[in-house]
């Protein structure tokens, strides 16, 4: 049994690794890292900007790191802005959406009541990076979500799993190693295309009625692949691919979410189309 252990030991390394290396730089604990003006519950949204927007950050992601700069870029447009952190494992710090993704959907359920509690509004908006872009689709199918939000937005969102670029096309090859996974890190696990919880999430159709979605996505994503398994089907739909938008955005799975300014014109757009602008190369300086 030690031999096949240490078998596994290459594999399970990998994929941490390369999950790892892909994700935001943890700079501090979010609890004690500055928010610069976001996740103010005295808040109160305006008649231009009625709904909070939730951030949700991706795995291995937290509430402060993987919005240090979308959430300025939203405040200082109006919004109410909040982010929280969500997905931790035992023993692990600085690093989250690693637990069961059906648990985190839980958590963002319990976070959304806490934010339209402290807002006085009924409905609310969530933008989403990876993980952060799939799992609230959970919350909405099976937990209530759908009366309480009105627009989805996924930044890079693995909707319909993930092949790693072709790295969990090795499991078979490792007996017990998909087990292994789902042990250490089940938020991981789950999102490997095929996953039972993917099944689950997607079967009878990716959208319900009464939110709005949309997808933004980068053709140079190395981890949500293949990228255009991001992509949703459904009424109140608008998938993006931001090459399109700009023709030499050269973002990938992180900075997408992260620095891009072009991808965060486009969410300003999904949260206000009655007042969306075009989305080009010159909306870096916007």
């Amino acid at each position: 049994m030690l031999p096949f252990k240490r078998a596994l030991r290459p594999l399970a390394a990998l994929l941490l690794a390369a999950a790892l290396a892909t994700a935001p730089a943890a700079t501090a604990h979010a609890a004690s890292a500055p928010s610069r003006g976001w996740n103010d519950y005295g808040c109160k949204p305006s008649a231009a900007h009625p709904r909070p927007v939730v951030l949700v950050h991706g795995t291995f992601g937290n509430s402060i790191d993987n919005w240090l700069s979308l959430a300025p870029y939203l405040k200082d447009r109006g919004y109410c802005v909040f982010s929280f952190d969500y997905g931790q494992l035992p023993g692990v710090p600085l690093f989250y959406g690693l637990g069961p993704i059906d648990k985190s959907a839980e958590q963002l359920s319990a976070f959304v009541d806490k934010v339209l509690t402290a807002t006085g509004v009924a409905k609310a908006d969530l933008v989403g990076h990876s993980q952060g872009g799939m799992m609230p689709r959970y919350y909405l199918k099976f937990l209530g979500g759908a009366a309480k939000v009105n627009a989805l937005v996924g930044i890079a969102p693995d909707n319909h799993g993930t092949t790693l670029s072709g790295l969990t096309n090795l499991l078979p090859y490792f007996p017990g190693a998909s087990g292994l996974l789902k042990t250490a890190t089940p938020g991981l696990a789950d999102q490997i295309a095929g996953s039972a919880f993917l099944a689950k999430l997607n079967e009878g159709g990716d959208t319900v009625p009464g939110v709005r979605y949309t997808v933004i996505a980068t053709k140079y994503d190395e981890v949500a692949t293949p990228w255009r398994s991001q992509y949703l089907t459904g009424p109140d739909v608008r998938n993006v691919l931001l090459q399109d938008l700009c023709a030499v955005d050269l973002s990938e799975h992180v900075t997408i979410g992260t620095i891009d300014r072009i991808a965060f014109h486009e969410v300003a757009n999904a949260l206000d189309p009655a007042h969306a602008t075009a989305t080009t190369c010159a909306s870096v300086f916007s």
